[in-house]
């Protein structure tokens, strides 16, 4: 990791001026389903995003931007398309990516996983493509490595992807109505069949912690966050609630206080969630990175679900471990 010098530095020179001094939305045009990673190959930070503002989340790229202060962000461009040759089992709804960084030998390599319509099965399915570069350019697998729901319905988009600190084990999350996770095996381009696990968080309403989709997972502390959004993404109460687990592949215990961040409408901020999570390399500081939706589309005739930006702000917790609210900011 950093020594005390580069955290020193990473406090001082990005965290504080940076945040203090950027202003929400930090990406340009409408983007969603915001993915962060340091890459430790070129010191910065990266946003892979579902590219938004398009009927019927009609999208079929992901951009890539980077930056190394969390403030002034730069767009390297495309770095996959479904659309075309890169990408030969897919037609587009280019949706919710992730991505991890594996040391390997010399170098590094980026794992991006994704979801996009596959015409064979006139569904979503899950994909993944590698790189040795955070900006690309990657190479698609050649097929999905998600097909199937494991309850018989739900949509198999939104994947995350942890490692767990503890086991060094590699994990695949998604679900849009349900909630999975699977062992990936050491190529980290397939997933150990046998180790799915249905891990949908049980009750709740539209006002609190109901499953409906992006699951994300990181871990502090020997504990194992798992966060998800509620409702709608068209709708302003669009919000994430969280739990926690001892085990990376649950059961999870929803949080006694669920909501980590709402829609705050005196300050026309809506729909905000589907997010990541980055510490900061080096710190126990803390960012989560969302989409909400923009404050002038948010009639539902002007299309609230595809007109979306991405936002950053603090994930504080309490002395017990526990996720303070999140506040949304401007």
């Amino acid at each position: 990791m950093k020594n005390l010098l580069t955290r020193a530095l990473l406090l001082g020179a990005i965290m504080i001026p940076s945040l203090s001094q950027a202003s929400n939305p930090v990406l340009p045009g409408f983007h969603a389903d915001p993915e962060i990673l340091y890459s430790n190959k070129t010191g910065k930070y990266h946003i892979y995003s579902t590219t938004d503002g398009t009927p019927g989340w009609g999208g079929h790229y992901f951009h890539v931007f980077s930056s190394d202060n969390l403030k002034d962000w730069t767009d390297d461009g495309i770095m996959l398309d479904l659309k075309g040759d890169q990408v030969k089992w897919a037609s587009g709804n280019a949706w919710a990516p992730a991505i991890i960084e594996r040391k390997e030998g010399n170098g590094y390599k980026y794992y991006f996983y994704f979801s996009g319509h596959n015409p064979e099965f006139n569904r979503k399915t899950i994909g993944v493509a590698v790189s040795d570069d955070p900006s690309g350019p990657f190479t698609d697998l050649g097929h999905p490595i998600v097909t199937d729901s494991p309850v018989g319905r739900g949509q198999q988009i939104d994947v995350d992807v942890f490692q767990d600190p503890v086991s060094g084990k590699y994990f695949l999350y998604w679900g849009n109505g349900y909630m999975a996770g699977a062992k990936l095996n050491d190529d980290l381009t397939s997933i150990k069949q046998e180790t799915i696990t249905v891990m949908t968080p049980k009750g709740g309403t539209l006002q609190d912690y109901a499953y409906r989709e992006a699951p994300y997972v990181f871990f502090r502390n020997g504990t194992y966050y798992f966060m998800w959004s509620v409702d709608d993404t068209g709708s302003p109460n669009y919000h994430v609630a969280y739990g926690t687990s001892d085990n990376p592949l649950g059961p999870i215990k929803v949080a006694d206080q669920p909501i980590v961040l709402i829609q705050n409408p005196e300050k026309e901020i809506y729909g905000t969630a589907h997010n990541s999570v980055i510490q900061l390399p080096g710190t126990d500081e803390w960012l989560i990175v969302y989409h909400r939706i923009n404050k002038d589309y948010i009639e539902k005739e002007k299309g609230p679900g595809v007109h979306r930006e991405v936002c950053i702000d603090r994930l504080e917790f309490n002395p017990d471990g526990t996720i303070k609210p999140v506040v949304p900011t401007l």
